[in-house]
């Protein structure tokens, strides 16, 4: 599968990072709620109340739509697994891909609770051993792909949120 804009840029500005879904919906309801909230206010209050909402919507909307691409996760790991300190030449990328996608993936599930890598392994594990399909990896041997995948993931996003210092 090929992904012609795996940094997912804006058609009109080319900025990468578009999410215009969930732009969309997130000013569609931040419109309705400041509507709601500044027709107390009358008419005007209305109208401003769902300019403001529509903003604020729109950039919540945006931040939880920028969640992980897995596209440009997987075109980045397929270019650059084999430059990797743990990368041993027996083993092809679909070898090691389930266990990026089990790093990436799993970030972002972890991310809500805030738990590091270390805290969230035993799940990771578990994850990596129901969808290994026919790696050749055991989970010792995925466990730095997975890793490597976590931390790429946790390091574009502003902050620590897993406090590990990365």
């Amino acid at each position: 599968m090929s992904d012609k804009n795996p940094a997912n840029k804006d058609p009109i500005t080319g900025a990468p990072g578009s999410h215009p879904v969930g732009t969309g919906v997130g000013a569609a309801g931040g419109a309705a709620a400041g509507a709601a909230i500044g027709s107390m206010a009358g008419p005007v209050g209305t109208v401003v109340g769902g300019a403001v909402g529509a903003v604020a919507g729109g950039l919540a909307g945006k931040g939880a739509a920028e969640g992980v691409n897995p596209t440009a996760e997987d075109s980045y790991w397929r270019e650059n697994y084999t430059k990797t300190p743990g990368y041993r030449k027996d083993y092809t990328y679909d070898d090691y891909a389930p266990a990026y996608r089990t790093g990436y993936t799993g970030w972002e599930r972890a991310r809500a609770s805030g738990q590091s890598f270390d805290a969230y392994e035993p799940t990771l594990r578990s994850e990596y051993e129901k969808a290994k399909g026919k790696s050749r990896l055991n989970w010792e041997e995925a466990k730095s792909a997975t890793r490597d995948a976590w931390h790429r993931v946790e390091r574009a996003i502003p902050g620590d949120f897993d406090k590990d210092g990365r």
